[in-house]
């Protein structure tokens, strides 16, 4: 090989980790935010937190708008539910990143409440309480993967995923109700819940209901975070 290819070849290679921002609120998700850094760090990218007080990077090779607190009712025309966790200021900082990077193509992922959040940025809507709006629906809060979702044949997800169904965590009561524009729901589990979506019209915007970052041993699961960096790192610019 010449030297002079090789010397094109190095040129034409990003020289740096794919930059993902991870959004998170100023002062939880703590726990959260190390399994997502984790996560990114062992399949090649370089995390950032992104939150409400922190400033705001100049680009973004990728994405991860993270799971929290619920998101306030009046973004997606629902009635506001009592005894629940809101973060305003976490709402308003996610839904600017989204209006700025989608439009970029810049890949998207969302977990859990990130999955919602994606949907109603697409004028999308949201179950504000499954367990109230569906009768005699089981309690499950846990990280252990101990809820079965089935994935549409040949979606973007599945090819990702490499399977048709898997187990997953489950940590929400809020949910995908109506998709939102271009958006097409991908997965659900046993009793018909949303549990994954993704975009018709971007090479990279998904979004689970799950925590895959907290299947750290599961492959299934670590394939979607490998291959949010890996498309990170086809849109970074040449150096």
């Amino acid at each position: 090989m010449s030297s002079q290819y090789q010397q094109r070849q190095q040129h034409q290679q990003p020289s740096k980790k794919p930059l993902i921002g991870i959004t998170t609120s100023d002062d939880k998700s703590q726990i959260a935010w190390w399994f997502d850094w984790f996560a990114v760090w062992r399949h090649g990218g370089q995390p950032l937190r992104l939150s409400p007080s922190r400033p705001q990077p100049a680009r973004l090779d990728g994405l991860i708008i993270g799971g929290g607190d619920d998101i306030q009712a009046s973004l997606y025309g629902g009635e506001m539910q009592l005894d629940v966790r809101v973060d305003p200021q976490r709402d308003t900082l996610e839904l600017r990143l989204l209006e700025r990077f989608i439009p970029q193509h810049t890949p998207v992922l969302g977990i859990c409440r990130g999955a919602q959040l994606i949907n109603v940025h697409l004028g999308g809507t949201l179950d504000p309480d499954i367990y109230t709006t569906h009768e005699g629906l089981k309690r499950r809060r846990t990280v252990l993967p101990r809820k079965t979702v089935d994935i549409v044949g040949d979606s973007q997800l599945n090819r990702i995923l490499k399977v048709s169904w898997c187990r997953v965590n489950s940590l929400h009561h809020q949910a995908v109700e109506q998709a939102g524009n271009g958006i097409e729901i991908v997965a659900r589990d046993r009793d018909g819940l949303v549990q994954g979506i993704e975009s018709t019209r971007h090479d990279f915007l998904i979004g689970v209901q799950w925590h895959p970052e907290w299947l750290i041993f599961n492959r299934p699961q670590q394939r979607l975070t490998r291959a949010l960096v890996r498309a990170a790192a086809k849109t970074q610019p040449l150096s």
